[in-house]
């Protein structure tokens, strides 16, 4: 029996963390469109269940048009059976009261609720809060027989905590039977064993919003042997795009044209999709005199992708012993720079900046 793990969808999430309005329309559209291709690969590969676990949508403000294509797409794939667990950004589940569940769709609560599917599976969810994070673990009792798997959301550790209830003690889970524990809330995918019969694994966001969520996106897809319960499981890229972050040494370069050659490398090294989100950081230390312009950098590669934007996180050079018995107004400069009570990270921000200004006159702060 073949059945997908998905999270984090964050549905209708608005994407104008780095986009202009078009691209970030543009952006929220894709995550539909994504959900949509999920379900299409469900439908062509015979897949039997979707596990949601957590965090369908990004806000409880949901749009008619997304909440629409999700009804739809399950509605119109009655082979499927759709689980939908919720997680801290679903407020509430997109159906009003008043609206009729489609017939294939199962849900959860603050009480542990389980699902049969087929004969020997059975899926079991939690949704946490703070009446049920204390007890919920030993609430959970899974009938060692079948093919157990767990849903929850939150973020994994060894022990409880009172404070969070968005945590999902691991120990507390060990030796309880389950043999595949599906997890929601960290966006990227992670694979680790829980105890010597079962594993416990985040599926990630189906698409990266930010590049804080950079390179592969997915769901897993696990394909179960209901004879003897081993399965096998695979991350299936789906994204429509992804982002990178792009590391640059710009060191020893004096001019913006021989950093423009650093950064060309590096993007031809690794030969990124013109689809994909790019994040330049530029490191290394520069001379006080050297020349940058972050402008015509970003310029020159920003047509070549979907969207690129430039950081600087280079440092200037300064020998600051060269400047200690030096009688001119640098020197005088950088030894009462040096007698201030100011932490060494902060005595060589403002020697740098102030050489700087000695030395040209001013500093562009944009820079």
């Amino acid at each position: 029996m073949k059945i997908i793990h998905c999270a984090d969808l964050h549905l209708d999430s608005k994407m104008t963390a780095n986009l202009d309005r078009e691209k970030a329309r543009e952006r929220k559209a894709e995550l539909l469109r994504t959900f949509e291709k999920m379900i299409a690969f469900a439908v062509e590969h015979q897949v039997r269940a979707i596990l949601i676990a957590g965090d369908l949508f990004d806000t409880k403000n949901i749009s008619s048009g997304a909440r629409n294509v999700v009804r739809s797409a399950i509605e119109q794939n009655p082979e499927i059976e759709f689980f939908y667990l919720k997680g801290n950004h679903d407020q509430d589940n997109f159906l009003s009261a008043t609206e009729e569940l489609p017939a294939n769709l199962r849900l959860f609560s603050t009480d542990w609720t389980s699902y049969a599917l087929g004969e020997r599976i059975v899926i079991t969810g939690l949704e946490l809060s703070k009446e049920n994070a204390g007890g919920a673990y030993v609430a959970l009792t899974p009938d060692a027989s079948k093919f157990n798997i767990v849903m929850l959301h939150g973020q994994e550790s060894e022990t409880g905590t009172k404070d969070k209830v968005e945590v999902i003690n691991l120990r507390a889970l060990k030796n309880k039977g389950i043999d595949y524990l599906a997890l929601g809330h960290i966006h990227a995918y992670k694979e680790e064993v829980l105890d010597a019969r079962g594993t416990y694994c985040y599926s990630g966001c189906l698409e990266g919003r930010g590049f804080d969520e950079c390179g592969e996106h997915g769901f897993v897809l696990l394909d179960i042997n209901e004879e003897n319960g081993t399965y096998t499981k695979e991350l299936v890229p789906i994204a429509w795009r992804a982002l990178y972050e792009v590391p640059v040494d710009v060191t020893d370069c004096m001019t913006s044209a021989q950093m423009k050659e650093r950064v060309e490398t590096e993007l031809r090294r690794v030969a990124h999709p013109s689809a994909s989100l790019i994040k330049i950081i530029l490191n290394g230390s520069l001379d006080v005199e050297c020349e940058k312009d972050l402008s015509y950098l970003t310029k020159t590669f920003e047509e070549e992708y979907y969207f690129l934007k430039i950081y600087d996180e280079t440092t200037l050079k300064v020998d600051i012993a060269q400047f200690m018995n030096d009688p001119s107004l640098k020197g005088e400069f950088v030894r009462k720079v040096m007698e201030a009570d100011l932490s060494d990270e902060e005595k060589g921000a403002i020697i740098r900046y102030g050489l700087l200004v000695l030395e040209k006159g001013g500093v562009d702060l944009c820079d």
